[in-house]
């Protein structure tokens, strides 16, 4: 009988999202219910985006929330390496295999040309796809470019007529017509392959016999099933998971909810609530009880109790789950866990150089340090007028210095001066003019220690949380002064 095997393969561009550790738990638990292997993997092909804080930062995250794998990158395992982008060489045995067979080909189409052959598509009201311009390229002129270094890209073909049946555990069959099929990039001009094949081959070579995956990948299921037809091989098992939603039903995004798992770590939430809450993301026990553990959710454990109805993730419910957890806790759990968040000597020691110089009295400490101890804060929106901007300019320098620092991977003093220099300086502003705004949306108060001091040991997770509140309390931005931010935002250095 064949041993069950999923993966989760999270890309480590950003924060850990509270998507990947919910998809990540859905694969555990379908494993362990049938007594198979759970195994994660690194999809770090995007070598622009991809950083190994990041990495290590999913492996941390996952960890808190009880989440273990067999095999990893850090563990080690039969089926390694287990990060794409040291698996150059097989991805590149299987697409030369490909093209010898005449399932994919050469492209050497410029970005200028594809850019004009899409709008002229879109202006046809034609769906934009790529039209085959190098499909059909003499076999002689291929080498001849290749021998000459001419850039290119391996793309694999597709049938443009007819349907793909899609076999999905929870849907039963989908039919998706092959006329919405690109015919997709497999390995880029760095010679890195996509996503697609990427996966397919890995899946196949790590023995993966199950994929749960967000549904937001079903559209684009046909070009995987293909793959595993052009290369002869047994397809896994394909579970669409229905997609996190905010309350008001759209798709869950850190501009409506935070949505960094490390975030509600920062916030102070119990990890096994965090992991509970998550298993109620679509799916129920038997018995509708909401609050199980992660070893009776795997005793219970049935795929087909997912329901497909979007999961509402609120942040509201999570907060009166974790509650019922926390009341559950002896006095002795319940103190050691609130020392361990917050309330410990590693923490303590980061905040106490920038307190002792400000104090006469310990009782000073609770007063000017306590913004330390919580998630978000409240400050008065009088503390963001300004002698020098307008509201309206108040609002651009903040969000713009959020969008930066949302960027920014290494949490360091220097690193988020730099930030938000190069906002100023790009709207022509000097430091002393934005570091009011600082303080008020991280603090929360008129006064304390320096507010850069703050931010480094509050962390990514808080600091951003708290700008984005603040931006909220001063009227939130507009979808018209989102587009013209983001475009000043791409200019900034």
């Amino acid at each position: 009988m064949t041993t069950v095997r999923t993966r989760i393969a999270p890309s480590p561009t950003g924060d850990p999202h509270v998507g990947t550790a919910y998809i990540a738990l859905f694969n555990l638990c379908f494993a362990r219910q049938h007594g198979g292997e759970f195994i994660l993997r690194i999809e770090d092909t995007d070598q622009l985006r991809s950083t190994r804080e990041s990495e290590q930062q999913i492996y941390d995250a996952l960890r808190w929330l009880g989440i273990e794998w067999s095999e990893g990158p850090d563990v080690g395992g039969p089926h390694g390496p287990y990060r794409q982008s040291e698996r150059g060489h097989i991805y590149q045995k299987y697409s030369d295999e490909l093209v010898e067979k005449g399932h994919a080909f050469h492209c050497f189409c410029s970005a200028e040309r594809l850019d004009k052959v899409r709008a002229e598509q879109m202006e046809a009201k034609q769906t934009p796809r790529y039209d085959g311009h190098c499909m059909h390229l003499a076999g002689d002129e291929v080498q001849r470019r290749l021998a000459a270094g001419e850039p290119n890209v391996v793309r694999m073909k597709v049938p443009t007529e007819g349907v793909c049946v899609v076999p999905d555990m929870l849907r039963g069959e989908v039919e998706i017509p092959w006329d919405r099929m690109d015919m997709q990039v497999l390995m880029k001009t760095d010679g890195l392959p996509t996503y697609f094949l990427a996966n397919v081959v890995d899946d196949h070579l790590m023995g993966i016999t199950h994929v749960l995956r967000g549904e937001e990948w079903l559209p684009s299921a046909p070009k995987l099933i293909l793959l595993y037809d052009y290369f002869g091989w047994d397809k896994p098992q394909l579970c669409y998971m229905p997609l996190l939603r905010n309350p008001d039903k759209s798709k869950l995004s850190k501009r409506k909810n935070p949505t960094s798992i490390t975030f509600y770590e920062r916030m102070g939430f119990l990890p096994q609530a965090m992991l509970n809450y998550l298993g109620r993301m679509g799916w129920s026990m038997p018995d509708e009880r909401e609050k199980f553990s992660l070893d009776e959710m795997v005793e219970h454990f049935d795929i087909q109790r997912v329901s497909l109805g979007g999961p509402i993730f609120d942040l509201e419910k999570l907060s009166w789950l974790n509650g019922q957890w926390m009341r559950e806790l002896s006095v002795e759990e319940f103190a050691a866990g609130a020392q361990k968040w917050a309330f410990n000597s590693d923490y303590l020691m980061q905040i106490a150089p920038h307190v002792q110089g400000r104090v006469e009295t310990f009782s000073e400490i609770a007063p000017l340090a306590s913004f330390f101890f919580a998630g978000g804060v409240s400050p008065d929106p009088k503390l963001f007028e300004h002698k020098k901007l307008s509201a309206d300019q108040v609002r651009e320098v903040m969000q713009l210095i959020l969008w930066k620092l949302e960027a920014l991977r290494q949490w360091e003093k220097d690193k988020i001066t730099g930030c938000i220099q190069a906002v100023v300086e790009h709207l022509q502003l000097k430091l002393r003019d934005a570091m009011p705004l600082m303080f008020a949306a991280v603090t929360g108060q008129a006064s304390s220690v320096s507010v850069l001091d703050a931010m480094q040991i509050l962390g990514p997770d808080l600091t951003r949380f708290r700008l984005r509140q603040a931006i909220e309390l001063l009227g939130g931005v507009s979808k018209k002064e989102n587009k013209e931010w983001e475009k000043q935002l791409a200019s900034i250095a």
